[in-house]
């Protein structure tokens, strides 16, 4: 098992990713959130093609919170049904993930 993993989400509202992303943070439950405007999602909901403008969070935290981070973002989403998956991290600068584990402990 990865020590480190990203957690993605998107929302559509820039407020909610910030609250998201302040929260998680504040938490000690990741260590950075970046979020990234001008992302157009494609997807099917309720037997429709549907189009979004989102933003994109990209969260820096560990494996072992990830439980926590899941359901702190089920809690403040604006949506029925958020995207919140999580990447293991492989390889990254030592220091940085140091930092990563620092500010999650």
């Amino acid at each position: 098992m990865q020590e480190f993993i990203m957690v993605i989400t998107t929302t559509d509202n820039k407020e909610k990713a910030k609250e998201i992303a302040n929260a998680l943070v504040r938490e000690h439950l990741a260590a950075c959130v970046q979020i990234i405007d001008g992302v157009e999602s494609v997807y099917m909901w309720e037997g429709r093609i549907e189009t979004s403008k989102e933003y994109l969070l990209f969260i820096k935290t560990r494996n072992s919170l990830y439980k926590r981070v899941e359901n702190l973002i089920k809690t403040i989403h604006n949506y029925e049904l958020p995207e919140v998956i999580a990447i293991p991290v492989e390889q990254g600068l030592e220091e940085y993930l140091n930092w990563v584990k620092s500010c999650t402990e």
